[in-house]
C-alpha cells in the first residue's frame, strides 16, 4: 500500500521561528511539509531527511538523462534538423512496416 502524501503548510518566516520545534515534530512524522514564506514570497521549505533523500535521488537520475542526451545530441551534431526528422520518419515507417508484416495480434 502507498504511504499518503504529507500535507504541504505555508507559513511565515517569523511564525516558523515561533513553532519551529513543533514543526519539526510534523515534518519528523510525515505529517507536513513547510513552506516558510518572508513578505509572500517563498524562501525556504522544511521537509523530512526522508524527501530529501527522494529530491537528490530524483536530482541524479536527471542529471544521468541529460548526460545520455548529450552523448545522443553529440552522435547527430554533423546532420542538419531536416535530416535528423527524415531519419527518423524513415525508421519510423519500417517499424511500422514490420509491425503490420506480423499481423494481427492474437486474442487472449
Amino acid at each position: 500500500m502507498r504511504e499518503r502524501e504529507p500535507m504541504t503548510k505555508t507559513i511565515k518566516a517569523s511564525e516558523a521561528r515561533q513553532q519551529f520545534s513543533e514543526l519539526l515534530n510534523q515534518v519528523f512524522k510525515g505529517e507536513t511539509r513547510v513552506l516558510v514564506e518572508k513578505s509572500g514570497i517563498p524562501v525556504a521549505a522544511i521537509v523530512s531527511a526522508t524527501d530529501l533523500n527522494k529530491l537528490q535521488q530524483l536530482e541524479s537520475q536527471q542529471s544521468e538523462r541529460f548526460k545520455l542526451l548529450e552523448r545522443l545530441r553529440a552522435g547527430f551534431a554533423d546532420l542538419s534538423e531536416d535530416q535528423i526528422q527524415r531519419e527518423v520518419a524513415e525508421i519510423i515507417e519500417k517499424q511500422r512496416q514490420q509491425e503490420r508484416s506480423k499481423g494481427p495480434l492474437p486474442n487472449p
